[in-house]
């Protein structure tokens, strides 16, 4: 809808992982460079936590696509597997034909051959593991066994959890104090600042085909980043809102107003303050009603919000 209006090739702010927009600010890429060294460097099992929306799944797929062709990655997304069809879940994605009815001893047994198969031919395996929080304690216990499967000199499978800070805390319970113990490294999605905000929006339009000066004013980005609180996939919902609120006016700069009728279609981001109200103007019932129900419900709330670190400064 707004493309032509800024001159862009494809829309800049979708939220489905598109490694060919992968943002390496806010430690992104160093991040990324360490994940794949240690993978490389048989480091065992390695942890990725980080809020919902941070970027563990992008992270993923880049590091996916950094190992295709030097290692074989399997990758598994549903936590909600028991110990048994965790197994059988790996062995299904390395294409192992595994019986009808095997049991656990059995599926192990299958998965070790075939790691040590894949080791004589000098084909490491690495397993990608999405949302480990939701695992129940015995499906983790699981991983830390399947840790156990290694040569003398090697490790025959390489582990990356990607978890939400829950994860952290279902580690640090006693029932499973080895698996972390087994963790080598550890690594977590910093939440962004301002500046990484205005970096983010700026390399994101520009990765999408835009050539002109900067889109999104400063007061625009300050109120997409307090409203998001820095989460990578709340800035990029806000900023596509924004960029359809300025589109919508005819103008070519993303201005305090546009990302402030963002924010307050946006339920997780609604500005508290009624002063802040004052001066908007909205251009649908919806984004209205919504600006009334967030300053009723602000009037009955005592509790402070945290918002990112704002500088001050006039609209654009």
């Amino acid at each position: 809808m707004y493309l032509e209006h800024w001159g862009l090739h494809r829309p800049p702010f979708r939220i489905t992982p598109d490694t060919s927009q992968f943002y390496p600010g806010a430690l992104r890429g160093s991040i990324l460079e360490a994940l794949e060294y240690a993978v490389q460097q048989g480091e065992g099992i390695i942890k990725v936590s980080g809020e919902v929306g941070s970027g563990k799944t992008m992270l993923c797929r880049m590091l996916e696509e950094r190992l295709s062709g030097k290692m074989e990655v399997v990758y598994l997304g549903n936590p909600s597997l028991s110990p048994v069809d965790v197994l059988r879940a790996i062995a299904m994605e390395m294409k192992l034909q595994v019986p009808e009815g095997a049991g656990h001893l059995q599926l192990i047994q299958l998965l070790q051959a075939a790691l040590l198969q894949r080791h004589a031919l000098g084909v490491p395996v690495v397993v990608f593991i999405e949302e480990a929080q939701g695992m129940s304690l015995e499906t983790l216990e699981e991983i830390r066994l399947l840790s156990n499967l290694e040569t003398t000199r090697h490790k025959l499978l390489q582990m990356v959890l990607f978890g939400q800070p829950e994860l952290d805390q279902n580690l640090a319970l006693p029932e499973i104090r080895q698996l972390k113990e087994r963790i080598t490294q550890n690594f977590y999605l910093p939440l962004f600042d301002r500046r990484e905000v205005a970096s983010y929006l700026r390399f994101r339009m520009e990765r999408s085909g835009y050539k002109g000066p900067e889109v999104f004013s400063g007061r625009a980005v300050r109120t997409i980043a307090r409203a998001s609180k820095g989460i990578a996939r709340r800035v990029s919902i806000l900023a596509d809102k924004a960029l359809l609120a300025a589109y919508t006016d005819g103008s070519h700069v993303v201005k305090g107003r546009h990302a402030a009728s963002a924010v307050a279609d946006c339920e997780f981001g609604q500005l508290r303050s009624p002063r802040r109200f004052q001066w908007l103007r909205f251009g649908t019932a919806a984004t209205l009603l919504a600006l009334l129900t967030a300053a009723q419900l602000s009037q009955v709330s005592d509790s402070p919000s945290n918002p990112v670190a704002m500088e001050q400064g006039h609209e654009v």
